[in-house]
């Protein structure tokens, strides 16, 4: 606003040199010198006219300036505050002779404005000279068309700059003061287009109020048009909008704004109430969960360039697809720290409170403390994460800091607390306890999803200390009606990858809730390892080779359950075909040893030597096709009769040990 003063004071000299100048007949070379020494004498700013002066007078008084260049004396980071190609002035002759020149038309050819940045405000300014001479000449002007503009901000220090580029504007200045500005161009590589109209008080207008209304389309920064109307009224440096009601795409909204230049930084304060605010999000893409984190920069620099104080409220705010009603917002952005509050947000049924402070000094730093409570997860994390797989009452507190200046190190530079809890609701297109059947035949890559799988749950709950991106838990738990689950395990936050070591526990028969024994344990601990959206789940197997009579147990235990009558589906659990029987048809290589724990002969044998000692072991194993014989002497000799073990009773579990014990020890040398 202060460059925007001083272009146009600087044209306004121009003019009344001009006028008075063509008037008297002076030379155009005398005329060169004369505008820069009143353009100089008026503004404190240098003029240079590179391109000479050229004067018209048919069919109208006629001044073109060509190649000019308005410079600062006082700064030596911008060479030039405002070029141009060319500036043209139309005069009509009778209002020389009047002593009040009339512009008809005044046209600039590619300017460029350039508006220097600032981190520090000035605490007093310096009050800018007003011209108090009685001989100066009044001057008006009808027309103003701007084409092939450019607005630079810029700051040559922190080496940061940003344009408006292409800009086209027309502004029209009516004999009863109505003033119509259009215009349109292109920011960040988008496109914008306004259009102001006001009516402007008789002289002087300085603290009258000025009726404004105002339009603004900028499709890639909002994501609605945006109308107002303000009484505007200029007070010193600093502009008032008060009295502003408009509308938002299709929510209304009012309030009131101010904004002062007394330096070079502005400082910007707005009070606003929107019956309805709509902020557009970005969505992902289809498998976006399995990309990694994006490496591009996050400029956040341009917040040490201006300073704000703000109270935003809305009967309903709408973030993407998310809806939340109501909504309060406080905001203090200061020497490039923005501090925001968030109050009693009405969040699906439930409400959140929040407090976000970034620190864009140098590299950003984020501080974030959030408090959900009673707060419907399934259509929360799926408005603004894409993520439908829980449902019920969510609470959580976070609280987390991080920095860096792209996604991917924001969240691998992560650290502090998080807890969360889930109650009486659903774990969407997974059956956990079907899951954890499905470990019998083989490994799982991936979650085993499904759109009418769902397992109930009555509370999933875990905290997380989180250190570099980091998130570990000691104390996961789901509770629910068919499947019990306690672990620990890891997040990496910054490259997707998890890492669990649970304890499943769970029922066995189709009696469900009514159960009366308690739900039966894996009895081995089952890995969740891999990337977050595909991980790799099989049970650890150090687990049965620390305690293998206890593995033995448990596993005739739960032979009936989850490995089918008397163990059958041991075999492809390790590696053998289902049940141990062998494949049928001949497609051995596609149905043995291919997708068990080990996979081929070892798991095989394991599973088909499980399988024995759960049917008693009285049944020598059956021998896998994949398996050649062994030599004559490498054969051992058959035990006599006499000494052949009796099949053991179930209540008996030594002789089982001792076998289990045997297979381990010649298996795994223990």
């Amino acid at each position: 606003m202060r460059a925007l003063k001083i272009a146009g004071a600087a044209i306004g000299a121009v003019i009344v040199v001009i006028a008075l100048l063509a008037v008297i007949g002076i030379p155009s070379d005398f005329l060169t010198s004369a505008i820069q020494e009143r353009v100089e004498r008026e503004t404190g700013y240098r003029l240079a006219i590179n391109g000479g002066t050229k004067i018209s007078l048919w069919p109208s008084l006629n001044i073109t300036l060509s190649d000019i260049a308005l410079q600062d004396p006082k700064d030596r980071e911008v060479n030039n505050r405002l070029t141009a190609s060319s500036i043209q002035a139309d005069v009509t002759l009778s209002s020389l002779w009047s002593g009040e020149p009339q512009v008809t038309e005044l046209l600039i050819v590619r300017p460029v404005l350039t508006m220097p940045l600032q981190r520090v405000r000035e605490p007093n300014p310096p009050a800018k000279s007003s011209t108090t001479g009685t001989s100066e000449a009044k001057f008006g002007i009808e027309h103003v068309s701007v084409t092939g503009g450019t607005i630079v901000f810029s700051n040559v220090r922190d080496r940061v700059e940003s344009r408006i580029e292409t800009v086209n504007a027309d502004a029209t200045i009516g004999s009863d003061r109505k003033i119509v500005i259009t215009g349109n161009g292109r920011g960040g590589g988008e496109p914008l287009k306004f259009e102001i109209k006001a009516t402007a008080p008789a002289p002087p207008i300085e603290r009258q109020n000025i009726p404004t209304e105002i339009a603004f389309e900028a499709p890639g920064l909002m994501q609605a048009p945006l109308s107002a109307r303000a009484e505007v009224r200029l007070n010193g440096t600093a502009v008032m909008f008060n009295g502003v009601s408009g509308t938002l795409g299709d929510g209304a909204f009012n309030g009131w704004a101010s904004l002062d230049i007394a330096s070079n930084k502005p400082l910007v304060k707005l009070d606003l109430d929107f019956q309805k605010l709509s902020l557009a999000m970005e969505h992902g893409q289809p498998g976006t969960a399995a990309q990694p984190w994006s490496n591009a920069s996050i400029d956040l620099i341009g917040l040490n360039y201006v300073d704000a104080q703000a109270k935003i409220s809305a009967a309903e705010l709408n973030i993407g697809d998310g809806r939340f009603a109501p909504a309060a917002i406080e905001a203090s952005l200061m020497s490039g720290v923005l501090k925001a509050r968030l109050a009693n947000l009405g969040t699906y049924e439930g409400n959140a409170n929040g407090d976000l402070y970034i620190d864009a000094t140098s590299n950003p730093s984020y501080t974030l403390s959030a408090d959900l409570s009673n707060v419907r997860a399934l259509p929360l994390l799926r408005s603004l994460a894409d993520f439908d797989k829980l449902d019920g009452r969510m609470q959580a507190k976070i609280a987390v800091r991080s920095s860096g200046n792209s996604q991917r190190a924001i969240m691998g530079n992560m650290s502090g607390t998080a807890f969360a809890v889930f109650r009486d609701g659903a774990i969407r297109g997974l059956n956990v306890a079907q899951m954890i059947r499905s470990l019998t035949t083989s490994p799982l890559s991936g979650w085993q999803e499904g759109d009418q799988l769902a397992t109930d749950l009555s509370q999933l709950s875990a905290s997380f200390k989180i250190d570099k991106g980091q998130a570990v838990t000691t104390d996961l738990n789901l509770v629910g009606p068919l499947v019990k689950m306690t672990g620990v395990g890891t997040v990496d936050l910054g490259t997707k990858m998890i890492g669990f070591r649970v304890a499943p526990k769970l029922v066995l028969t189709t009696e469900g809730q009514g159960r009366t024994a308690d739900p039966v344990g894996l009895g081995i601990p089952v890995m969740i390892e891999g990337p977050w959206d595909s991980p790799r789940i099989y049970p650890e197997m150090q687990g049965i080779l620390d305690n293998p009579e206890a593995a033995y147990a448990k596993l005739r235990e739960m032979g009936k359950g989850l490995f089918g009558p008397n163990g059958a589906g041991l075999g492809s659990l390790f590696g053998g075909s289902q049940g141990g029987t062998g494949s049928q048809g001949g497609n051995d290589s596609t149905q043995s040893g291919q997708g068990g724990l080990f996979g081929g002969q070892l798991g095989e044998t394991i599973g088909n030597l499980i399988q024995q000692g759960l049917n008693g072991g009285t049944q020598p194993p059956r021998p896998s096709r994949s398996i050649p014989p062994a030599s004559p002497q490498q054969q051992p000799e058959p035990p006599s009769q006499s000494t052949a073990p009796s099949p053991p009773s179930d209540g008996d579990g030594t002789q089982d040990s001792r076998a289990m014990n045997e297979v381990l020890r010649q298996l795994f040398n223990r």
